[in-house]
């Protein structure tokens, strides 16, 4: 199950599960600030590409709660 995780990896905002956020496909999380400005779309850990965090839907986000 994709971890959501609650904070952007380079400047520590937070991003609630509902918010945008972006991933690499090793699950590094950004915020799109950090990926569209100095990060240029490239992920600084593994070198891959990032692409939009799904959305969880609400009614499982108690169950299936974001990483703290």
């Amino acid at each position: 199950m994709l971890e959501l995780r609650n904070a952007c990896e380079r400047c520590g905002k937070t991003l609630p599960p509902a918010e945008e956020a972006y991933i690499c496909t090793f699950e590094c999380t950004f915020c799109p600030d950090c990926v569209k400005g100095p990060l240029s779309g490239v992920c600084p850990n593994c070198g891959g590409n990032f692409e939009r965090r799904p959305i969880r839907p609400a009614a499982l986000l108690k169950k299936y709660p974001p990483a703290s």
